[in-house]
């Protein structure tokens, strides 16, 4: 049986770019990070940072981040989980998240 594609427009995939030291340290190697719908698959992620930041994509990693307990006083609570994408970037191809 097929898998159907639903199309979705980019800004319902990509919601951010994700910002952190690792990610920066990433932005050396070509590779960028962003959070990104959690029901978006690889090959719409890759279709959205194609046609949103023009640029083309060789590979897209996926992490699913589980949400972490905290407390405070006493009071018990979760921080929300979300889903990253590392997406790899063709050789010579680049993408300004931080304007200078």
């Amino acid at each position: 049986m097929a898998k159907k594609e639903v199309n979705i427009n980019f800004w319902e995939i990509i919601k951010e770019p994700y910002l952190s030291e690792k990610a920066m340290e990433l932005q050396k190697h070509n590779q960028y990070v962003f959070k990104v719908n959690p029901k978006a698959t690889k090959s719409e992620i890759k279709k959205a940072i194609e046609s949103f930041y023009k640029v083309k994509v060789e590979s897209v990693r996926v992490i699913n981040v589980k949400p972490k307990r905290k407390s405070f006083r006493n009071i018990e609570g979760k921080t929300s989980g979300f889903k990253k994408a590392i997406v790899k970037l063709k050789e010579g191809e680049k993408i300004d998240i931080l304007p200078t």
